[in-house]
C-alpha cells in the first residue's frame, strides 16, 4: 500500500528522533513526489491522529485523494509490460543467459508508476481482473488475477503466452505498517516464472522489494523501493540476491538497485544501475551489457485488451470500482469516497451474509496447493490446444467484442 501522506504536516510537529531516511533525497524525481492542497492536508492530519507507531494499516480507510484510479489486481499486470524480454528465453542453451533474462523481465515492471505517491485500490473478496494481449507475430498472452482471501489479503495472478512458451504464476501479501514519517508495505509472496520450453528447469522463484512512502508528516512525500528481493532457481543452481537502495546507501542515489548473481558458491555476474533509468549487468569477465533502459524502451509497453464494462461481470474490477475511477478522474473527492464507500460497505454486508450462513468463500479461477495459490487449469502442451484451454478457463462465455 503506497500511500498516506503528506504535508499535512505543516502544523504537525517533527518528533525528536525523527530518522534521516525521511527526508527528500536530492536527486528525486518530480514524478515521484506529493505536494498536498491544504484540504488535502487536513485530511491527513486528521487520519493521522488515529495512528500509532508500528500499526498495522489493513484496516485503515485511507482518503480517496491518495487512491491511483486502477485495482491492485490490475496493477501487477505492469510486469507483463515487457514480454519481449523473456519470449525465446528458452532457446538460450547457457543458463546462466535464461536466468538473465528472467530477471530482466522482472526488473522491467518497476518503472511504471502514476505520478506522485498513490496507491491502488485494495481489492475486495472475490474480485477478479482479466486481460488479453496481442502481440506484434500474431500471439497471444492472457492474465487473470483474482482476490482469493480478505483476512489476510492475498491477490493472486497468472500469466501465460502459450505461443511463447512462457508462464507466470504468484500471489502477494501485502502488509502496511505506519513507521512515525513514513509508511511501509512489505510485499510478501513470489512470481513463479516457467519456461515452458524448458521444463527441466521447473521455476524461477522471485520475492518482492518493500515500499516505502516518506514525508508523510512533513516535508515532501516521496516513494521508494527498499530493502532486497531474491531469485533463484534451484535446478540451474543460479541465485541473485537485489538490494533496493533506499537513500543513504552508497551513494545515496535515488531508486538504485545493486546485486549479485551466483551459481551455487562461485559469483558470476552482478548487476547496478537505477530501476527508473538504466541497469546493467556485468559479468565474470568484466563485460558489461544494459539489462533494460526505462528512458530509451519505458514506453514500449505491450497493450492489452480489456472487455468493455458492460460486457464484464459485477465483480470485475473495472467494473466494480467504475463510479470511483470515474470520480478520481473528475477528481470529485466527495463522488470518489461515497463510491468506495459504497463497494466496501456492500463487500461487508456479502461476508456478514456467508458467515451467517456458515458458508466459506471458495475462489472461482484459483485454488491453494502447499501455501501457494496456482490455477485451476491443467495446461495442455500443444500451444494451440493451451490457447484454447486458457480463452475457457479466463472467460467461460467470450464477451462480444471478443476478437477470435
Amino acid at each position: 500500500m503506497m500511500g498516506l501522506f503528506n504535508q499535512a504536516a505543516q502544523k504537525v510537529y517533527k518528533p525528536r528522533g525523527a530518522s534521516e531516511d525521511d527526508k527528500v533525497p536530492d536527486d528525486t524525481e518530480p514524478d515521484d513526489t506529493s505536494i498536498l492542497d491544504e484540504n488535502e492536508g487536513s485530511i491527513i492530519a486528521s487520519l493521522i491522529s488515529q495512528l500509532r507507531v508500528g500499526m498495522d494499516l489493513h484496516k485503515v480507510t485511507f482518503p480517496t485523494f491518495v487512491l491511483e484510479p486502477r485495482s491492485m489486481l490490475e496493477r501487477i499486470t505492469d510486469f507483463m509490460s515487457h514480454p519481449d524480454l523473456l519470449f525465446g528465453a528458452e532457446n538460450c542453451d547457457d543458463p546462466e543467459e535464461r536466468f538473465i533474462r528472467v530477471l530482466q523481465y522482472y526488473l522491467a515492471g518497476w518503472h511504471i508508476k502514476p505520478k506522485g505517491v498513490k496507491k491502488p485500490y485494495n481489492p475486495v473478496l472475490g474480485e477478479f481482473f482479466r486481460c488479453r494481449y496481442d502481440y506484434p507475430d500474431g500471439s497471444r498472452g492472457f492474465y487473470i488475477a483474482e482476490q482469493v482471501s480478505h483476512h489476510p489479503p492475498v491477490s493472486a495472478f497468472y500469466y501465460v503466452s502459450p505461443a511463447n512458451k512462457v508462464a507466470v504464476i504468484g500471489e502477494l501479501r501485502p502488509k502496511s505498517k505506519f513507521l512515525g514519517n513514513s509508511v511501509s508495505t512489505t510485499m510478501e509472496g513470489e512470481n513463479r516464472v516457467y519456461l515452458l520450453g524448458r521444463p527441466e528447469d521447473k521455476e524461477y522463484v522471485i520475492s518482492m522489494p518493500n515500499m516505502y512512502a516518506r514525508g508523510i508528516l512533513w516535508g515532501k512525500m516521496f516513494l521508494e523501493l527498499g530493502d532486497s528481493c531474491m531469485a533463484k532457481n534451484e535446478q540451474t543452481g543460479h541465485y541473485a540476491d537485489i538490494q533496493f537502495k533506499t537513500k543513504g546507501y552508497f551513494s545515496g542515489t535515488y531508486n538504485a538497485i545493486q546485486g549479485r548473481i551466483r551459481r551455487g558458491n562461485i559469483e558470476t555476474g552482478e548487476i547496478s544501475g537505477k530501476w527508473s533509468a538504466v541497469m546493467e549487468y556485468k559479468n565474470s569477465k568484466g563485460e558489461k551489457r544494459v539489462l533494460f533502459d526505462a528512458t530509451k524502451d519505458g514506453q514500449n509497453i505491450a497493450p492489452k485488451w480489456v472487455a468493455p464494462e458492460e460486457e464484464q461481470e459485477p465483480n470485475e474490477s473495472r467494473r466494480l470500482w467504475s463510479k470511483l475511477t470515474r470520480a478520481i478522474v473528475a477528481k470529485d473527492m466527495d463522488a470518489a469516497t461515497e463510491a468506495k464507500t459504497a463497494v466496501e460497505e456492500s463487500q461487508r454486508e456479502s461476508r456478514r451474509r456467508m458467515e451467517e450462513r456458515g458458508e466459506v468463500h471458495v475462489p472461482r479461477f484459483f485454488q491453494e496447493r502447499n501455501g501457494r495459490w496456482e490455477p485451476k487449469l491443467q495446461l495442455p502442451s500443444d500451444p494451440q490446444e493451451a490457447v484454447q484451454a486458457v480463452e475457457k478457463f479466463i472467460w467461460p462465455t467470450l464477451p462480444p467484442s471478443y476478437a477470435p
